[in-house]
C-alpha cells in the first residue's frame, strides 16, 4: 500500500491537539513552521494539489531547488498574512504529512467541526508567539514558511535525475506534462550552459526606466497584459522597470485579459524576514502565477508564486461579456 500522499488524495487536517503534539517550542516540525493562518483549517478536508518534493529557492536566488521532505500543498486558500503584519504575498502553504490523515474516498461522513477548545487556543498562542521577533534597531523580523524554507529543506542537485523522475513516479505531474517540461528543460539548460539563453527574456535600450502615466488600477477592474513588444519599451537594458523584474514566466500571459486582484503595498522579504513596502505601483492579477515550467532551476515547482505587475505592462479594458 502506498504510504505517501499524492496529487488528488483526499485528506483531513488533524485536530489542534494532534498538531500540537508534533510541534516543538518554536511551533515547528522538522524546522517547518505551523503558522497561525493554518489553524482555522484544523479538522477540514481538502484535496492534495501537489507534493512539495521539488520547490524553487527564493532565498538564495541561485536557480536551485530544495526538498522539504514529506510535505504537500493542498487545494485551498492561500496564506492571508493576517498574523504576519498583513503580508500580501499570498503564498501557498506547506503541510507536513504528519499534520494530515488520508480519508477514504467512500467515507461520506462529514469532517468533524473543530471545537473552540483549549487546544485551539494553545495552538494559536504557540504559533503566534513564533511569527516575529525584534531585530537590530527595533526592526521587526517575521518568520514564516517562506523565510524558513532553507532551514526546513535540503538542497537538490540540478543534475540529479531522481529529483525529476520522482515528479512522475509519485504522480505529481501527468506523463505528457512531464515529458513536455523535460524536453524544454534539457533545451534551456543546455542553452544556459553555453551562454545562449539571456537571463532577461525582454530588455529595453536604456539603463533608466522610462516614465509612464499611472492607471490607478483598483481591485475588480479588468486589464489586458500588453504584448512583449510593448512591454520591452518599458524596460531597462537589464529587463526591469523601477526595480521590478519582468520574468520569463510572465510571457504566456501577454495579450490576455485578467481581473485585478489587489494592489500590493507590502510583502515579507524572505531572505531577511523584514517587511518590504512598495513605493511604486504593484498589481496582482487573478489567475497569473509562476508555472515552474519556463525557467531554469524552477522545473516542476508547485509553489505557483503570485506574479507582480507594473501598471505600464497593463492596459485597462471593459469587463468580458457574460452572454
Amino acid at each position: 500500500m502506498r504510504t505517501w500522499l499524492q496529487r488528488g488524495d483526499l485528506v483531513e487536517v488533524k485536530s489542534a491537539a494532534e498538531i500540537l503534539a508534533t510541534l516543538d517550542a518554536d511551533a515547528t516540525f522538522q524546522k517547518m513552521p505551523f503558522m497561525p493562518e493554518m489553524v482555522p483549517f484544523c479538522g477540514q478536508r481538502f484535496r492534495v494539489y501537489r507534493r512539495a518534493d521539488k520547490v524553487c529557492d527564493t532565498i538564495a536566488l541561485n536557480h536551485t531547488s530544495r526538498s522539504p521532505g514529506d510535505t504537500v500543498i493542498l487545494v485551498m486558500e492561500r496564506c492571508t498574512g493576517d498574523a504576519h503584519g498583513g503580508c500580501q504575498a499570498e503564498c501557498r502553504m506547506y503541510w507536513k504529512e504528519t499534520w494530515l490523515r488520508r480519508v477514504d474516498e467512500d467515507d461520506t461522513t462529514p469532517a468533524p467541526i473543530a471545537p473552540a477548545d483549549e487546544a485551539i487556543a494553545e495552538l494559536v498562542a504557540l504559533t503566534t508567539a513564533a511569527t516575529s521577533r525584534e531585530g537590530d534597531g527595533g526592526t521587526i523580523r517575521y518568520r514564516c514558511q517562506a523565510t524558513q524554507l532553507v532551514d526546513a529543506s535540503t538542497k537538490l542537485s540540478l543534475r540529479d535525475p531522481a529529483s525529476y523522475t520522482r515528479e512522475l513516479t509519485r504522480g505529481n505531474v501527468p506523463t505528457l506534462e512531464w515529458t513536455r517540461v523535460m524536453i524544454r528543460a534539457v533545451n534551456m539548460q543546455t542553452r544556459t550552459k553555453f551562454g545562449r539563453l539571456p537571463l532577461a527574456p525582454l530588455r529595453g535600450a536604456s539603463s533608466k526606466s522610462p516614465t509612464y502615466p499611472l492607471l490607478d488600477l483598483q481591485p475588480g477592474e479588468w486589464v489586458r497584459v500588453k504584448s512583449p513588444e510593448q512591454i520591452e519599451k518599458t524596460l531597462t537594458d537589464k529587463g526591469m522597470h523601477r526595480g521590478l523584474w519582468f520574468d520569463r514566466e510572465f510571457l504566456p500571459y501577454c495579450g490576455k485579459v485578467f481581473k485585478v486582484r489587489q494592489r500590493v503595498t507590502q510583502i515579507i522579504d524572505e531572505p531577511t524576514g523584514e517587511m518590504r513596502h512598495f513605493s511604486s505601483d504593484c498589481i496582482m492579477l487573478e489567475g497569473t502565477a509562476c508555472s515552474g515550467e519556463l525557467s531554469p532551476g524552477r522545473w516542476f515547482c508547485p509553489r505557483n508564486i503570485q506574479i507582480y505587475w507594473r501598471e505600464c505592462w497593463l492596459e485597462r479594458v471593459d469587463a468580458p461579456s457574460t452572454t
